[in-house]
């Protein structure tokens, strides 16, 4: 299982980061992402701690620990600069809250996270056929959510970015201990969202890649 949208009590989650890490890797996690929200009152603090303890915890243990954050209710204007300054402090992955069917996400928040240095747009609902094709051509995953809620669009999102030809990954959004998944709950996540048999190994890729280029600085 690779998991690159996770939260700590560092925002709003329930665990200490290395609380977190460890039973995600008693999950048989090969890697995650701490993607703590953040907006112009936390990222200033947030992001250092959350590189810092991605850090020590890389080291400590066999897991890949990758810092980075999620830009949350944010006036969308904001999107481009918050993306810059959580990129020049430290976060590897920048992750967008989208336009969720069940928060009241501001409306222009998918677009401008498209136009904007992002690598995950997560959850973002009732998303269009033509900014799902932006997210192809800007090479910024879709995701796909086993979160409460926020994964009642999964079909939705599944058949818009393979209509358009972006990229999906699988994400589950943790606040606690009990949003963490394994692998054999993915794959029933991804085929119940309406993923082929044939794709759901594409989807693990699709992150996999993802580790791999923020790891290699590419």
């Amino acid at each position: 299982m690779i998991d690159l949208h996770t939260h700590s009590l560092l925002s709003d989650g329930q665990l200490l980061p290395s609380e977190l890490v460890q039973r995600a890797r008693r999950c048989g996690y090969e890697a995650m992402a701490i993607t703590d929200h953040v907006d112009d009152s936390n990222l200033e603090w947030v992001v250092p701690a959350v590189v810092r303890v991605c850090d020590v915890l890389s080291r400590s243990w066999e897991i890949a620990v990758i810092p980075g954050v999620e830009l949350t209710h944010v006036p969308p204007q904001l999107i481009p600069r918050l993306a810059q300054a959580a990129r020049s402090l430290g976060a590897l992955i920048v992750v967008v809250h989208g336009e969720t069917m069940v928060e009241p996400v501001p409306p222009g928040t998918n677009a401008a996270a498209l136009d904007s240095a992002v690598d995950i747009l997560a959850h973002p609902g009732l998303i269009t056929r033509e900014l799902a094709a932006k997210a192809r051509e800007r090479k910024i995953l879709l995701e796909i959510t086993s979160r409460t809620g926020h994964c009642l669009s999964n079909g939705h999102v599944v058949r818009i970015a393979r209509e358009a030809g972006a990229q999906l990954i699988l994400n589950t959004d943790s606040h606690g201990p009990h949003d963490l998944i394994d692998d054999a709950t993915a794959t029933k996540v991804l085929r119940g969202a309406g993923i082929p048999e044939e794709e759901l190994v594409s989807i693990l890729e699709n992150s996999r890649a993802l580790v791999s280029r923020v790891k290699t600085g590419r």
